[in-house]
């Protein structure tokens, strides 16, 4: 009964050792008082800085993603003109399209790679333009391998990343990405107007 007494004057006595919660009782600790309107502001000013900054981190993430793939395709290309048909996933195609088709489809998708990557490293108005070029243009080498993978006797999944590949990249990291920086930047651009 005694250590029962003991625990109970333990827990009932008021511990600072930095773990407790804060209570009403603390006036530094109010939360329930508003905000003036400097405080609102450089608060705004606080979360439009750290939005563009990790809007710009993240944009460079992707567009250094686009640039290793438009990289690869570049090495693709070269090793189709000067040794043609030596990548297996352009041997596959031997038969049924010229070499030089296929280098120019890879110069399409290395051409829808950098206008995605100007649209995500420029910060201007025009880069959802870009963005949407890009989109468009790796439609064309999409549609040029669909139609050449449907052409070859027997379906390769191995080259299905030859249609999909360009198109992917620019849906899923332009696409969403984008949006999401947009939605984040009118949620910021919002809080401004609101003050």
């Amino acid at each position: 009964m005694m250590a029962m007494k003991r625990l109970s004057k333990k827990w009932r006595k008021p511990r600072d050792d930095g773990f407790s919660l804060p209570t009403r009782d603390d006036p530094s600790l109010d939360d329930s008082r508003p905000m003036d309107t400097q405080e609102q502001e450089e608060l705004v000013r606080s979360l439009e800085k750290s939005q563009a900054l990790q809007s710009l981190c993240w944009r460079s993430v992707f567009a250094a993603f686009l640039f290793c793939f438009a990289a690869f395709l570049v090495y693709s290309i070269h090793q189709q003109a000067t040794s043609p048909w030596e990548l297996r996933y352009h041997a596959y195609f031997m038969e049924e399209a010229p070499s030089w088709m296929i280098i120019f489809a890879d110069w399409i998708a290395v051409l829808a790679c950098s206008m995605a990557i100007v649209g995500l490293i420029q910060n201007t108005r025009q880069h959802r333009q870009w963005l949407w070029y890009s989109c468009f243009t790796s439609v064309i080498p999409a549609m040029f391998w669909l139609y050449y993978l449907s052409r070859i006797p027997r379906f390769r999944w191995d080259v299905l990343w030859l249609p999909l590949g360009p198109i992917g990249w620019h849906l899923s990291i332009c696409g969403l990405r984008a949006a999401r920086i947009l939605r984040r930047s009118e949620k910021t651009s919002r809080l401004h107007v609101c003050l």
